[in-house]
């Protein structure tokens, strides 16, 4: 599965406003607390990696707010570039590059985003398989430069355990759609990074239940 099969509805709401731009209430809302943890955590200057842009909402956000990155925004549906070119349009950010189409669950990608200080990933695990996962962590353990760190934002399950009747019923939801997909375990992830060569930094639990986890290569 690519980074987007199948979903129920809770999992793809977004609306366009008739120039390309799509709109998520979720990115809206997610996007000040990702923002302020990218101002906490990220270097001030160097290379941005956005895996899964999705609607381009958070991608122009940041590059606002951390003008010493050069940002990539990518995706693999045509649909969302085209909308995070219309935010870009819009933004006119010198620091955001053009998106590029990009599958980052299948694996080779890292040896054209070489040398990135920073990679981010909004919202994806729970929409994609274990494979999926291994393959997404791997290319971004190899696609880092030294130093740099890769900060996955989203649900998770913590220590196997879904810790809220939302999360339950929404990975469910995902689960019904496509056994694939679903909440993925924190400590698994953790392991993850470990086993790709990356040393964990820190667990940020955010808004919304949601939690960032932060790995960096030494």
């Amino acid at each position: 599965m690519n980074q987007r099969g199948t979903l129920p509805p809770a999992a793809r709401v977004a609306s366009t406003d008739g120039h390309g731009r799509l709109t998520a209430s979720a990115a809206a809302r997610n996007a000040p607390a990702i923002v302020q943890m990218l101002r906490d955590v990220a270097p001030s200057k160097g290379r941005a990696l956005e895996i899964a842009s999705g609607t381009g909402q958070h991608i122009v956000q940041l590059a606002t707010a951390l003008p010493g990155l050069s940002w990539q925004p990518s995706d693999v549906d045509p649909a969302r570039l085209t909308s995070i070119a219309a935010w870009a349009a819009d933004a006119l950010l010198p620091n955001l590059r053009p998106a590029c189409q990009l599958d980052a669950t299948k694996a080779g990608w890292a040896e054209e985003h070489a040398s990135q200080d920073v990679i981010l990933l909004v919202n994806l695990l729970h929409l994609i398989g274990d494979t999926a996962t291994q393959v997404l962590i791997s290319e971004s353990a190899k696609a880092l430069a030294p130093g740099g760190i890769v900060i996955l934002y989203g649900p998770f399950m913590r220590s196997g355990v879904l810790t809220s009747a939302g999360d339950r019923a929404f990975h469910e939801s995902l689960r019904e759609a496509d056994p694939d997909m679903g909440y993925k375990d924190d400590t698994i992830v953790l392991n993850k990074l470990r086993a790709a060569g990356l040393t964990p930094m820190d667990r940020v639990e955010m808004p919304a239940n949601n939690l960032t986890i932060i790995a960096q290569k030494i």
